[in-house]
């Protein structure tokens, strides 16, 4: 009778995770992963998590779902696939355009996940008459790990999950429950001896094989990281204004995404290659404004005006020069240093020694001013 029970509530759970849109629902133990508390614990000795204080203060609470909520007996982990309709690597080329990561191309995908979540679970808890708890991100859950651990996928050498399904295009979240029901068997890793994740990081992120350093990651560097982007890793952004997709888009296995299955959100026009020119002259209401609803607000306008400015010193566009000099005026530090910088790549010699001249005698920030005397030591505005 027991094991009837735990096959209905399986099969429900199946058919409720399908109307709402998620495409995998696979069910673990709150302790499958006994591996991976110390595998975190390593990771923020290492510094590996850089600037992420959460990590460390949530270490203890991430490290097991029992930590996080001792009555949990079963984690029911959902994904829906969020493939691109196109190449996402293609816009790299065109310099006078900006590369938004895909999952940040429409909503933020925490509410969308998050609201789905809640209307499986209430009707789960009804049916099964048990407690639950929905988590999608945020929380201090290990969701890769847990997901691996149920079956839907493997972490592979970039880190993120991979399913033979659908490639490395899932959003994850996870309900807890007091209910017990049957785990599924965990996935094997399919990598084998792949190394594209790894290879095509423009900045050497990964220090081994399944080994992630944030601080060296392009999308910990500009949605993550609050100050400004260390010099070594400007050139190598391109035209990355928010996210990264590289390690993600030449995993062989999307293309069982491709061919057998569509993304449940599709890419706000707007925001698939948005031109560099209409980015540069957002204020803090018309940033709100576009990006209402997306992840890519929560960073805020000076952090994403950073990230602009460096795709624009990255363009080699003369045209966007005036836009940059009106940058350096901003009443954000980290906008006008890195405006600095952008007018380093861009700028003739004399224009760039008239506006060192006008601006370093009346500014007062420290980093500021260490942008303007970088940038006179480079080549070969430095020698100009």
């Amino acid at each position: 009778m027991k094991r009837s029970n735990n096959e209905r509530l399986k099969r429900f759970l199946a058919e409720e995770a399908r109307a709402e849109g998620f495409d995998l629902m696979a069910v673990t133990t709150p302790d499958a992963i006994p591996q991976a508390g110390e595998r975190l614990r390593q990771y923020i000795t290492d510094k590996h998590h850089g600037t992420m204080e959460w990590m460390e203060e949530t270490a203890e609470r991430r490290a097991s779902p029992g930590a996080l909520w001792p009555e949990v007996r079963s984690v029911i982990m959902l994904a829906m696939n969020y493939g691109p309709e196109d190449d996402p690597l293609a816009v790299l080329n065109r310099r006078d355009r900006a590369a938004i990561s895909v999952y940040a191309q429409n909503r933020d995908y925490h509410d969308i996940i998050k609201g789905k979540l809640k209307q499986i679970a209430g009707r789960f808890a009804a049916r099964a008459g048990s407690d639950v708890k929905v988590f999608v991100d945020t929380a201090p859950v290990m969701e890769k790990p847990l997901a691996a651990a149920a079956g839907i996928g493997w972490q592979g050498k970039h880190t993120n999950l991979v399913s033979r399904e659908f490639g490395s295009w899932l959003f994850l979240g996870s309900i807890f429950t007091t209910a017990e029901i049957a785990p599924d068997e965990p996935e094997t890793d399919h990598c084998g001896s792949c190394r594209a994740c790894l290879d095509i990081c423009p900045t050497n992120a990964f220090p081994a094989p399944y080994r992630l350093d944030a601080r060296r990651c392009i999308s910990y560097l500009t949605v993550e990281h609050k100050g400004p982007i260390a010099h070594e890793f400007r050139k190598a952004l391109g035209n990355r204004i928010y996210g990264c997709d590289d390690c993600l888009a030449v995993c062989p296995w999307n293309k069982f995404a491709e061919e057998a299955h569509e993304a449940k959100l599709r890419a706000r026009d707007d925001l698939k290659a948005p031109k560099l020119e209409a980015l540069l002259a957002l204020d803090d209401a018309a940033f709100r404004t576009l990006f209402s609803g997306s992840p890519v607000k929560r960073i805020g306008r000076d952090r994403f005006l950073r990230n602009v400015l460096i795709a624009a010193g990255n363009s080699g566009d003369q045209n966007l020069l005036s836009q940059v000099e009106q940058l350096l005026d901003d009443p954000s530090p980290l906008v006008r240093g890195t405006a600095v910088w952008a007018l380093g790549q861009l700028a003739e010699p004399r224009i760039f020694r008239k506006l060192r001249k006008a601006l370093t005698a009346s500014e007062t920030d420290d980093t500021v001013l260490a942008e303007w005397r970088m940038a006179e030591r480079q080549d070969p505005v430095g020698e100009r």
